[in-house]
């Protein structure tokens, strides 16, 4: 089985750190999102991963330069397929799927999802159905900033309702990213255009009662955003412990994920925090709920901050700052 993973967007929201990196290159806990994503994905029996590519295509080819990817055990495929020009994620989708000859029940999956959903449940409740496609549906506490999906009795998906005020809506599932597609939805999709997946595919399929809902409460992170990717590290280092084989102090104090090769000096304290491969929190700097790449300079303090990979924090307190400053 097939499955089209969304690889090619900007990453917007969490630059500095994406400014050189696409957004599913960065880790969770040491490993790549994406890997991590593969690693699902071939568990649930996917054996053929098409990344659909637009931003920085080439760091997914350096770090996968073969034609399959293997990691703690599971091995999968690899196709690439480049769009010569966005085409937003129906259009990115389509694209991907026709470069790769996909022409049976397949799986997208957006690359910047972090779930524990069971995919081969996912796929079992699409062939149940029968319908054209099926969307993973999840619970959120507060609906107001996402697209709500209202189900009917039979699991299809009734209506989209966009950023519900209170009381518009009952329902407090939203889309979380994995979809069950079957070839023909394809054919519904312009080809070399940009065309939404959300705003224009999904509605057409809903109005002739081809798209199912499948709703779970298994862990999901979207990780689009600075405090997103911050927690989706937390809940790993929660469930497997701090991840640290770098170059800590033994006089530091530190809490969260420091990555491989993150250099912690005397004194520093971190907590709650992301310290990414190659960063270096000199001494007696303070690092809480941040997210680093660069380098925090000794005696500064940062807190809900972002450090690129070419950041630097000089002395002195900041609060919820990025350095550098995005572009």
């Amino acid at each position: 089985m097939f499955a089209v993973v969304l690889v090619g967007g900007f990453g917007k929201r969490l630059r500095p750190l994406t400014n050189t990196v696409p957004k599913p290159m960065l880790p969770i806990g040491n490993t790549p999102m994406v890997v991590r994503l593969a690693e699902r994905l071939a568990a649930g029996g996917v054996t053929d991963i098409v990344l659909a590519l637009g931003f920085q295509p080439d760091a997914f080819r350096a770090a996968f330069p073969g034609d399959s990817l293997t990691h703690d055990g599971a091995t999968v495929n690899l196709h690439y397929a480049v769009e010569p020009e966005p085409r937003d994620t129906a259009g990115a989708i389509k694209f991907a799927a026709d470069s790769a000859g996909v022409d049976d029940t397949f799986v997208v999956a957006n690359g910047d999802i972090v779930t524990a959903l069971p995919i081969a449940d996912l796929v079992r409740f699409h062939h149940a159905l029968g319908r054209e496609a099926t969307i993973h549906l999840t619970p959120v506490d507060d609906p107001s900033s996402f697209g709500v999906v209202e189900l009917s009795n039979d699991r299809l998906v009734r209506q989209f309702v966009e950023k519900p005020v209170q009381g518009e809506t009952s329902s407090n599932l939203v889309n979380a990213g994995t979809y069950v597609v079957e070839p023909s939805v394809l054919d519904r999709i312009p080809a070399d255009v940009p065309v939404s997946v959300e705003r224009v595919t999904f509605p057409q399929l809903v109005a002739e009662g081809e798209l199912a809902g499948f709703s779970t409460e298994d862990a999901w992170i979207d990780t689009g955003r600075p405090e997103f990717y911050l927690k989706a590290n937390l809940a790993y280092a929660d469930s497997a412990g701090a991840v640290v084989r770098s170059q800590v102090s033994t006089s530091a104090s530190l809490s969260g994920v420091v990555a491989d090769g993150a250099t912690i000096e005397d004194g520093a304290v971190v907590r709650n925090s992301v310290i990414l491969p190659g960063a270096v929190i000199e001494s007696d700097a303070r690092v809480d709920r941040s997210l680093v790449w660069g380098r925090v300079s000794s005696e500064a303090s940062v807190t809900d901050a972002v450090v690129g990979q070419d950041g630097i924090v000089p002395a002195g307190e900041y609060r919820g700052a990025r350095f550098p400053e995005p572009t």
